[in-house]
C-alpha cells in the first residue's frame, strides 16, 4: 500500500481522540502521521518491510502506551500511543497487499512483511493488488474522509495533499520501474 494510505489509516485512528479529547487532537494526529510513515523509511535503509516493519512489537507497544495514556492522559503519551498504533497498523496491513518487488503486479515475490517473532516472511494476500493500484487510491480516499472532516488547518491540508499525491502516484505507478531504469 501507498504511504498515503498508511497515513490516512493512522489519522483514522486519531480521529476519535480528536472528537473525544480535542486538547489531544494535535499530538494524536502528529503521532499517527509519523507512525504511518516510519515503517516505510526502510525503503531507504535496510531491508524493506523487515528493518522497520514490526507488526507485533509496534502493536503491543501501542496497546501498552494507549493503556498508560488512558490512565494518565498527556500529550506525549497520547502522541506516542497513536505513533505505535499507526506503525503497527501500517506494518500489519502490508501483509494484505502485494510483495516487496518493484513490479508487484507480476507477483514474483512471496515476501509481504517480516514477522520478527516467527522469524519468517508472511506471504502477500493481494487484497490490494499493489501500491498505487486504483483500489489503493480508493482506500486512501475513504480512510482520509473522517480526518478531513475532523481536523482543520495544516492537518487537513496535509490530508488533502496526501489524497492528491496518491491520485497522481496512482496515475503513473506502473511506469515508475521504467523511469528508475529497472
Amino acid at each position: 500500500m501507498m504511504v498515503t494510505t498508511h497515513v490516512a489509516a493512522g489519522l483514522l485512528l486519531a480521529t476519535p481522540v480528536a472528537v473525544v479529547a480535542p486538547a489531544f487532537a494535535l499530538p494524536a494526529a502528529v503521532g499517527a502521521v509519523l507512525g504511518g510513515v516510519l515503517p516505510d523509511v526502510d525503503l531507504f535503509v535496510g531491508v524493506h518491510r523487515k528493518t522497520l516493519h514490526f507488526p507485533v512489537y509496534y502493536s503491543v507497544a501501542g496497546a501498552a502506551t494507549a493503556g498508560a495514556a488512558l490512565l494518565a492522559p498527556g500529550p506525549f503519551l497520547v502522541g506516542a500511543a497513536l505513533f505505535f498504533l499507526a506503525a503497527g497498523f501500517h506494518s500489519a496491513s502490508d501483509w494484505l497487499g502485494a510483495g516487496d518487488e518493484l513490479r508487484p503486479w507480476e507477483r514474483t515475490s512471496q515476501r509481504a512483511v517480516y514477522l520478527h517473532p516467527r522469524r519468517a516472511w508472511l506471504r502477500p494476500r493481494y487484497l490490494i493488488r499493489y501500491d498505487g493500484a486504483p483500489e489503493d487510491f480508493a482506500l486512501t480516499f475513504v480512510l482520509a474522509v473522517p480526518a478531513t472532516v475532523t481536523f482543520d488547518g495544516w492537518i487537513r491540508a496535509l490530508v488533502v495533499g496526501g489524497i492528491l499525491l496518491a491520485f497522481g502516484y496512482t496515475l503513473v505507478r506502473k511506469r515508475v520501474p521504467e523511469w528508475l531504469g529497472v
